[in-house]
Formats: C-alpha cells, sequence, structure tokens
C-alpha cells in the first residue's frame, strides 16, 4: 500500500493504482473523455491533466500510476487552466448544434464545458466536417461531433474481439471510420453508444424519439437469455422507448448485449394483442375476458372428465418462476401430469437421474478466472454474447480454450484445441477424451459397464489427447478445492438426440480432472422452471411425447410451437390434430393459426416476477409500464383461470405471494443452494452408433430470433445475424451433391421441405447441413439434429 495526498486529503491506494483511479476511491472529480475502467488506457483526450508536486507540467491523471508520498492537485491554478485549454482545443471543432443532437442532456462533453469551458470561442475559422457512416441497423453517427476519444475503437477491439473501427489520418484530419463497405456487426455493438461522450454515436432506434429528460427510469432484469442481466428501462408515455444497461459487477458487469438493448422495439410490434379472441368457424372474434376464461375452462373440463392424460401445457423456457409454478399447480389439480418447458430439448432419457437441478456449475464471475475451459457444442457468441467477452478475457490472460463443435465459427478467441466433427460424433470424441483423461490421471471411474467397454475399443485421435492434456494441466498439481479448469455444456449439445450420452461423458470428464462442471441454458429461466419443477410429473410426458402424441387439449404459456419447439413439423402437426388449443400470448401472428382461444398477456416490462440465471441467482423485478390494452400478466390469467376452474389453492393477490409459496417462505438463497446439482445419481450407458454416409443437420437458432419478443423486433432483423435462411455445406460436400453458392437446393426432412440457397460454410464438419430454425421457410422441416436429404433444385 501506497500513502499519497490528494488535494491535502491522505489516502491508501495499492501500488500499480493510477491518478484517476485514486482520485475516484476518494470520490475526488476528475474531467476525463478518454478514460473508462473497462478498456485500456489511451490518454489521448488530455482532459484528466492534473499537477504533481515536483513535477514541472501537468500529467494525465488516467496513464500516472502513483507513488508513495505523492501530492496530487487536482483544483490547482495549474491544473485548471490545463484542462480548460484542452477544453477549448476540443471544442474549436465541436458543432455547437446541442439542441439537434439525440445525446443532449446526457452528454459528457455538455457537462465538463460548462465547468471549464469558456462563455465564448476565439476560434473564427471554418470549423471541419466529417461525412457519416453506415455502420449497420444500429448505432447511428454524426462523426463532426467526435473528439477521437478511441473509446468505441478500444471495446470492440478489447471485449467485442474485433476491431472493426479504427482512427485514420493525423491532427485535425483524425477521424473514426470503419473498413471499406464494412458495417459493424458485434452482438456488443450497441456499448460503444454508451461509451461515446459526446453525440458522435446514438441508438438508431431510439433517435428522435424522445429527450432523456422526458424519460423514467425503471430497473428490471433482462429476459432472453440465461445471465440475467441488469438493465435500466426508460419509459415515456407508458411505452418502452429504450433499454440501457445497469452495472452490476458479478453479472454483465457495465455492458448489454445487444439483443437485450434493441429487443424492445419488439414490444410496441403491430402484432401485439390486446384483447381476448376465440375462433370461431374459423374467423377471429375479439371477445371479453369473462367469456374466453369460461370457454377455455369448459374445454380443459370436458378433456379432463375424458382422460386427465388427454390435456398437455407447455411453457416457455422463459416464464417467470411464478408463472411456471402455477401452470404445474393447476396441471398437478388436474390429476396431469403432461407438462414441461424443454421445448428444444429432444433427449430426455436423464430424466429421473438428477441429484438435483442442472445449473452452470459456478459463479458467472469466475469464467474469466479459469485458466483451463472445454466447450461442448456450442456457438459461444450467438447463444452468450456477454458470456463469450468473459471467456475472450480469460484467454487473454493465458487460459487455455477447447471446444468440441460439428463447426469451426470465429468466436473471436484464440482456441488453442478443437475437435470439428459431426453432431454424431460429438459422443465418440468425448469418448476419446474421457479415456486420455483416464490415463493421463491414472484414476479410475465407477463407470457403467457399457462406458468400459466403449473405451476399450476406442482409439484416441491427436487432437482428442490435446485436449485432455489441456484440462488436466498438462500434468501440473490440480486443485480440487477451488478447480481453475471448467467443462461446459452449449446449446447445440443440449438439443442433440444423444444428449443423455454427452452428459454422461462430459461428467465423467470432469470428475476425472476435478474440472467445474455445468451447462449454459440458452432461456432466461431454465433452471428457474427446472428447480420448480415444471416438467412431466409421475407417468407425465415430456414436451416432445406430447407433440409425437398429439393431445386433445394444450395450453399454450407464451409458446410459439413453429419456432420454440425441438421438431416444428411435429409441433404444427400436434396443433392441427387438437381439438383446442389454449395459448397465453403477447402477439396475435401466424404461429397460433391453430389455437382456438388467445389469452393476451404481459411481456416482461408489463409484469413482476423472478427469474433463476443459469448461475443460480433469484431475481425478483418489478413492471416497468402498465400492460397494453386488455393485456394481464400471465400469473394474474393462471390463477384467475384455476379460479374458473373450482380449484382451490389459487388465492393470490400478487406475485411475491406466489414467490413465497414456490420457496415454501424460506429464503430464496438457502433453497436454491439445497437444489443446484449437476451430479447423475446414475450414470447413462453409452453406446456406439456407427452412422456412415448420412446427412445432418445441424439447426441452431440465430441469437435474434430466440423467443417472440426478440423475433419482432425491426432493428434486430435488418442485422446480418437475421439474413435469408441457407443451406451451409462445406466445399467436398457441395462437390459431392453437384452444386455451387448461390445454387438452389431442395432440403427434405420427413414430410416436410424447403427450398434454400447454398452457402459455402467452410468450418462445417463432414456430412453436416447447416439449416436454422425460427423461420417460417423452416418451419416445415423436422428436428433440429436430424437427418436430411439434400438434392439440387
Amino acid at each position: 500500500m501506497l500513502k499519497i495526498e490528494i488535494d491535502g486529503k491522505q489516502v491508501e491506494v495499492e501500488n500499480g493504482t493510477t491518478i484517476i483511479d485514486a482520485a475516484d476511491q476518494l470520490g475526488v472529480a476528475i474531467p476525463r473523455f478518454c478514460y473508462h475502467k473497462k478498456l485500456s488506457v489511451a490518454a489521448n483526450c488530455r482532459m484528466c491533466l492534473v499537477q504533481v508536486e515536483k513535477f514541472n507540467k501537468p500529467l494525465p491523471a488516467c496513464a500516472t500510476p502513483v507513488a508513495d508520498g505523492m501530492k496530487i492537485f487536482t483544483r490547482s491554478k495549474s491544473a485548471i487552466e490545463a484542462q480548460k485549454s484542452v477544453m477549448e482545443f476540443l471544442l474549436i471543432n465541436h458543432p455547437l448544434d446541442c439542441p439537434i443532437c439525440d445525446q443532449g442532456g446526457e452528454c459528457d462533453l455538455q457537462d465538463v464545458a460548462v465547468a471549464y469551458g469558456g462563455s465564448g470561442s476565439r476560434y473564427t475559422e471554418e470549423k471541419r466536417v466529417v461525412f457519416n457512416k453506415n455502420i449497420g441497423p444500429l448505432v447511428s453517427t454524426d462523426m463532426t461531433r467526435c473528439i477521437q476519444c478511441t473509446r468505441c475503437v478500444r471495446f470492440l477491439k478489447e471485449v467485442g474481439g474485433m476491431q472493426e473501427l479504427g482512427l485514420v489520418g493525423r491532427g485535425e484530419h483524425a477521424e473514426i471510420t470503419a473498413y471499406v463497405d464494412k458495417s459493424v456487426d458485434s452482438e456488443l455493438s450497441g456499448n460503444i453508444i454508451d461509451l461515446c461522450p459526446v453525440g458522435a454515436l446514438t441508438s438508431k432506434p431510439f433517435r428522435y424519439s424522445a429527450r432523456s429528460w422526458e424519460l423514467t427510469r425503471r430497473p428490471t432484469i433482462a429476459a432472453h437469455d440465461g445471465l440475467g442481466s441488469h438493465v435500466e428501462v426508460h419509459v415515456k408515455n407508458d411505452r418502452v422507448m429504450r433499454i440501457v444497461p445497469r452495472e452490476k459487477e458479478s453479472i454483465n458487469e457495465c455492458w448489454l448485449s445487444d439483443r437485450d438493448r434493441f429487443s424492445y422495439d419488439g414490444l410496441n410490434s403491430p402484432e401485439r394483442l390486446t384483447k381476448p379472441m376465440i375462433k370461431h368457424h374459423g374467423e377471429w372474434h375479439e371477445t371479453d375476458w369473462k367469456s374466453a376464461l369460461e370457454y377455455a375452462a369448459r374445454q380443459i373440463n370436458e378433456t379432463v372428465e375424458e382422460d386427465p392424460a388427454g390435456l398437455g401445457f407447455l411453457v416457455s423456457p422463459n416464464a417467470t418462476m411464478e408463472e411456471g409454478f402455477l401452470a404445474k399447480k393447476i396441471a398437478r389439480a388436474l390429476s396431469c401430469g403432461n407438462i414441461d418447458h424443454r421445448l428444444r430439448r429432444s433427449d430426455f432419457r436423464l430424466d429421473g437421474r438428477f441429484h438435483g437441478t442442472p445449473w452452470m456449475g459456478c459463479n458467472i464471475a469466475d469464467v474469466q478466472k479459469m485458466d483451463r475451459i472445454l466447450v461442448v457444442g456450442s456457438n459461444l457468441r450467438n447463444e452468450h454474447p456477454l458470456l463469450t467477452q468473459r471467456i475472450r478475457r480469460a484467454v487473454a490472460d493465458g487460459a487455455e480454450l477447447s471446444m468440441v463443435n460439428p463447426m469451426n465459427d470465429d468466436q473471436l478467441i484464440k482456441v488453442s484445441h478443437q475437435a470439428i466433427c459431426s453432431p454424431n460424433d460429438i459422443v465418440n470424441v468425448l469418448a476419446q477424451i474421457l479415456k486420455a483423461m483416464s490415463g493421463l490421471q491414472r484414476l479410475s471411474l465407477c463407470l457403467p459397464k457399457s462406458i468400459s467397454d466403449l473405451l476399450e475399443g476406442v482409439v484416441v485421435r491427436e487432437n482428442s489427447q490435446a485436449i485432455a492434456e489441456s484440462l488436466a494441466g498438462h500434468g501440473k498439481e490440480l486443485d480440487l478445492i477451488n478447480p481453475k479448469s471448467a467443462l461446459f455444456l452449449g446449446n447445440i449439445a443440449q438439443y442433440h438426440p444423444r444428449y443423455a450420452e454427452i452428459y454422461t461423458l462430459a461428467e465423467a470428464i470432469a470428475s476425472l480432472c476435478g474440472a467445474t462442471f455445468g451447462v449454459l441454458f440458452e432461456s432466461s429461466d431454465r433452471v428457474g422452471l427446472d428447480m420448480v419443477r415444471v416438467i412431466p410429473g409421475q407417468g407425465g410426458l415430456n414436451a416432445r411425447t406430447m407433440l409425437e402424441q398429439p393431445r386433445k387439449t394444450y395450453v399454450l404459456l407464451n409458446v410459439e410451437p413453429e419456432f420454440d419447439c425441438a421438431n416444428p413439423a411435429v409441433a404444427n402437426a400436434a396443433m392441427e390434430k387438437a381439438e383446442c388449443v389454449i395459448a397465453l400470448t403477447a402477439y396475435k401472428s401466424s404461429a397460433l393459426e391453430n389455437a382456438d382461444v388467445l389469452l393476451p398477456i404481459a411481456p416482461f416490462t408489463e409484469t413482476s416476477g423472478t427469474r433463476m440465471s443459469m448461475e443460480g441467482r433469484v431475481q425478483s423485478f418489478a413492471a416497468a409500464v402498465k400492460p397494453l390494452g386488455e393485456c394481464r400478466p400471465a400469473w394474474k390469467v393462471l390463477r384467475v383461470l384455476a379460479n374458473t376452474l373450482d380449484l382451490d389453492g389459487f388465492n393470490f393477490e400478487s406475485s411475491e405471494q406466489v414467490k413465497t409459496e414456490v420457496f415454501g417462505g424460506e429464503k430464496p438463497s438457502t433453497v436454491v443452494w439445497n437444489r443446484l446439482n449437476n451430479n447423475l445419481r446414475i450414470l447413462f450407458d453409452v453406446k456406439v452408433q456407427e452412422k456412415t454416409n448420412v446427412l445432418q443437420r445441424l439447426g441452431e437458432v440465430p441469437q435474434y430470433l430466440m423467443d417472440s419478443v426478440v423475433r419482432r423486433s425491426g432493428p434486430l432483423n435488418k442485422t446480418k445475424q437475421v439474413a435469408e435462411p441457407v443451406a451451409g455445406m462445406n466445399a467436398k460436400l457441395m462437390a459431392e451433391l453437384g452444386v455451387q453458392e448461390g445454387d438452389l437446393v431442395v432440403v427434405k426432412q420427413g414430410i416436410g421441405s424447403a427450398k434454400l440457397k447454398v452457402k459455402l460454410d467452410a468450418g462445417l464438419a463432414k456430412g453436416t447441413v447447416r439449416v436454422p430454425t425460427g423461420y417460417d421457410l423452416t418451419s416445415s422441416l423436422g428436428e433440429l439434429m436430424g437427418e436430411i436429404e439434400v438434392a439440387k433444385a
């Protein structure tokens, strides 16, 4: 620790601390533009100049480390003159257009100019003009206002992983620009809006829609992935105008993914359902809540009287814990065990084998402290943008990242070892890694005979051996109490038809090397809904079986079957065969054309509730705006539906009361940590499946098509991540099929087919065809990783 003095105040700071950090700790304000605590030091704006005793010129506080006994003066005559001089130079070419600038009212340059700027300018020459750049549908540019602080440049390189913006020119001719004919395509690009201290980079969807002082700020939790990011909803006239990050160091730090930032546009979609509707003779008719709920209750009662098993509940994995709990409680009260939220899962053979609720296995902040990470079946940037940047920083600090995937997409991270294999071969690769690991550790697990027999015949390939050696620490002594290695399963692994075997082998590998083992879930409340047991009861059917064996009546909670289920074709067929489909939904769309009654529910900004992130963090939130039209929070709709069904135990007045019953009146953290557990009671039997000359589909969900709200965000749908679907394949497969890039092919799965353009995807494994889901064009196809036929159109 070093003792220093700032403006006469004594303070102790750690060795290596800069003057600006020390001043921030002491609460002494030093103006700055280029400095940001999460970015490297550039020291190019010079606004933070301060006087230091025994130095004959002012020093930049952001780039000057403190020394023992140092005396610093931030408000001395010398310091203030230096800061005012810098301010004058910054304003020489800056346009005086604050009244029309979208940054007005929340501009750092405005604030600092009031304190350090002059009453007039001595500069009488013509100001320079910089042409604006089109860097995509999310960020608007007014580059004449840019002061070249380079925060945006450093963010995209250091946090985003790729330098999509850069500084060209010198002196007065310096300007920030993108590469020729390139846009900023980072999934974190919206953060440069927050970082820009002036009005050079602003939100294109929000542009000219409201002034900052007109907005009411309300805190909530992001609802589109398992991270549980803290966000702030800005509201005007009971309408969500924009969403920005709230700082939470242990979760999202001060960043936000574009998916969470710009999804709000979907809240104001013209497809919003604002009144209950009932279908009569194939035509939709608006009705009142009482009639709609009585109609739904009558259909449910008729089904239950005939056979409770004829009823099926499908719940969105983004539903709150309260919503899932009430849906489960209704199902149980009706003696129906058919309820599930794992809609995109195709393999349920692990049901009943878990000791507790599967989760991430560690805290989010712990990821960047790892020095060895193995990710199985995950397109990280597509699935978890903010978690990916933590892995990126871990690798930058020396960690080794290994991946087992059916594709070699650029994650903008250095990958030390990887095995690119077809989806069918992921199990075989994990078996090789397990065999190599058992040889390295000279340990034995109590493995089922099928796994032991499997390992005897496994030949370990070079890349599998390298992954095992990396995860084992290259012979280093392992810290089993505080492991620094981790093994994570991603969405591709979870959607896999052999997920049970993948999970079993992954758990065995992690156990051998003492690694943290966990699952990176796609949705905002997957862990919470599992803990609330929104899964089949005894004798009940899982989501896949409910659709393959159509029920008489379905209750859908915020689900669009053709986009949200593992097998869109089967889901559509099941809805067509059902006698009644009751949909609790925020939208009226073609995806629910087979429904019979639509009950309008409020999206995440219009309701209160609780979600549990993939790290097991329980987070409650309140509504930011009033429900639109006659929409009602889903928990209220479920409560009244239960009352209409004459079920007991549904006298809840608030979501807080439901939450209390969810956790049995105990403190949530106590319940959570007693139940989170990734271990299997019994390891699953693993068998070799040799399939040759078979094309297998890789059916990913693009990140901006993950759920109903994001799907309707206009700005996100204009990005390159949501281009028209194509059939991706490597050059060898294209040659075998006799097609070239841009040709049309007919893709068949079961009775469904789609005509798609061919795209060269050099990173795809042998025998793999990449066909995304979530599009109208591919909604007639089958399983996300099923066998597929491709022929030239």
